[in-house]
C-alpha cells in the first residue's frame, strides 16, 4: 500500500480523540505520516484542538467552546470518557500540538467553524503555524469556503482544502476557484476516475473516515495517491501483514508537497 495514512483526531480508535494521548499513540506508529485535528477558538481567543462545538461529549465540562475561556476548558478532563487509563487528559491548545508533532508528522488543520462563528480564527491559526515555522508542514481545511478564502488572503503560500461529504458536478471548478490543492471527501463519494481527475489538476484527495480493511484496500487500489484518513491506524497495519508495503517518505521529497 503506497497511500499515506492520516490519523483522524490522532489514534482516536484507541485513545480519546484530539488529545495528547491520541497524538502520541499516532506518532508511535511508523506508517502514520499525517495527523488530522480540529481547531476552534475559546472566548478569550486561544486556538484549541477539539471537534464538537460544545465540550459536553468529550470532557467533564459543559457549554460551548466559544463561550468558555482557555482556563475554564483547561480544568476539564478530556480523557476519562474513553477509559480510566486516560483520566487527566486535557483539551490541548494548537500551540501544544504543533510543538509536539513538528518535524514528525504533517498536519491537516480543520478550521471547525460555521458561518461567522469564530471571527479571526484563520488569523489566529496562521499566527501559531508561522510561530512554529510549520507553514510547509500543514494544510488548512474546512467545510466553510469563506474560511479557506480568508486563509489564502492572509497567507497566499498556505495549502488549503475543502471538506465535503458529497460529489456535486461542479466540485472540481469550485476547488479551483478556492485555490485548493487538497480535497477532504467522504470516502463513499470517491472513485478512481474522479481521483485521477483531481490529481491531474494538482489536487490531492483524502478519503475519510475509513476504519475497515476492505474499504482501505479498495481505495488503495483506486489510486496510490489517495490519502486515507482513519481512526484505526492498526487496521492499516493489518493490511501490511497481508502483503501491502507502506510508503515511508523522506522529508526532502516533499518539495512538491503532496506528490
Amino acid at each position: 500500500m503506497n497511500n499515506f495514512c492520516v490519523a483522524h483526531r490522532g489514534f482516536s480508535g484507541k485513545a480519546p480523540e484530539n488529545t495528547r494521548a491520541a497524538f502520541k499513540l499516532a506518532m508511535s506508529v511508523p506508517y502514520v505520516k499525517w495527523l488530522e485535528i480540529d481547531v476552534q477558538l475559546t472566548r478569550d481567543g486561544v486556538p484549541v484542538v477539539i471537534h464538537d462545538f460544545s465540550v459536553d461529549r468529550t470532557t467533564t465540562g459543559k457549554g460551548k467552546v466559544k463561550d468558555l475561556t482557555w482556563r475554564e476548558i483547561r480544568t476539564m478532563d478530556a480523557g476519562i470518557w474513553k477509559g480510566s487509563q486516560f483520566e487527566g487528559e486535557q483539551v490541548p491548545s494548537l500551540d501544544e500540538v504543533l510543538q509536539m508533532v513538528k518535524g514528525r508528522l504533517k498536519v491537516n488543520i480543520e478550521l471547525k467553524t460555521s458561518g461567522d462563528m469564530y471571527p479571526g480564527l484563520e488569523e489566529k491559526v496562521l499566527e501559531r503555524v508561522r510561530a512554529h515555522q510549520m507553514l510547509s508542514e500543514v494544510v488548512i481545511t474546512s467545510f466553510e469556503p469563506k474560511a479557506l478564502l480568508r486563509a489564502k488572503e492572509l497567507e497566499p503560500e498556505v495549502k488549503v482544502g475543502l471538506i465535503i461529504d458529497a460529489h456535486p458536478r461542479d466540485l472540481l471548478s469550485r476547488l479551483k476557484k478556492l485555490g485548493c490543492s487538497f480535497l477532504s471527501i467522504g470516502y463513499s463519494h470517491l472513485d478512481a476516475s474522479f481521483a485521477s481527475e483531481l490529481l491531474k489538476n494538482g489536487i490531492t484527495p483524502m478519503a475519510w473516515t475509513v476504519d475497515d480493511r476492505r474499504s482501505m484496500a479498495a481505495l488503495a487500489r483506486m489510486n496510490p495517491e489517495i490519502m486515507i484518513c482513519t481512526n484505526r491506524p492498526d487496521m492499516w497495519g493489518q493490511l501490511f501483514s497481508n502483503g501491502f508495503a507502506p510508503r515511508i517518505p523522506f522529508w526532502d521529497k516533499w518539495k512538491g508537497w503532496f506528490r
